[in-house]
C-alpha cells in the first residue's frame, strides 16, 4: 500500500521528476500538489488527516515551506513532514527542526536517502 504525498513544491520541472520516481518506487502516490505557501496550508486545513507525508520545498512561489511545516505541528502520530530542499545549509536544517520538520533532504545529494525514507513510511 502507498502512503499519501502531499508535494509543495513550486518548480514544475521537479514536479515532472519527483513524481513519476515516487510512483515507480511504488512507494507513495502524490495526491495534491501545492505551490505556494497560503495555498499549501489551505489544502492542509481542508484535508487534516488524508495525508501520510508532506514534502516541502523552502522557497515557494509565495512565502516559504518553513510556516508549512509550522502549521502542520499538532498534526497526526502517523503523518510526517519532510523538506527537500536545495538549500540544506545548516542554518536552513536548525529552522526546519524547530519549525517541526522531521527531516531535512538536499534536492541535490540526498535523493537516494529521501526515497529510502519513503519507502520505510509504507504500511505494514
Amino acid at each position: 500500500m502507498a502512503i499519501s504525498v502531499f508535494l509543495v513544491e513550486d518548480n514544475p520541472q521537479i514536479r515532472a521528476n519527483l513524481i513519476p520516481a515516487l510512483q515507480e518506487l511504488g512507494s507513495a502516490s502524490v495526491i495534491a500538489v501545492a505551490e505556494a505557501e497560503e495555498e499549501a496550508i489551505n489544502w492542509l486545513a481542508l484535508h487534516k488527516g488524508k495525508w501520510d507525508l508532506a514534502v516541502v520545498d523552502f522557497f515557494l512561489k509565495e512565502g516559504t515551506g518553513i510556516g508549512v511545516v509550522r502549521w502542520c505541528d499538532g498534526r497526526g502520530a502517523n503523518q510526517r513532514v519532510v523538506v527537500l530542499t536545495n538549500y540544506p545549509t545548516q542554518a536552513t536544517r536548525a529552522a526546519f527542526k524547530d519549525a517541526g520538520a522531521d527531516l531535512v533532504f538536499d534536492k541535490s545529494t540526498e535523493l537516494e536517502a529521501f526515497f529510502d525514507y519513503c519507502l520505510s513510511r509504507q504500511p505494514g
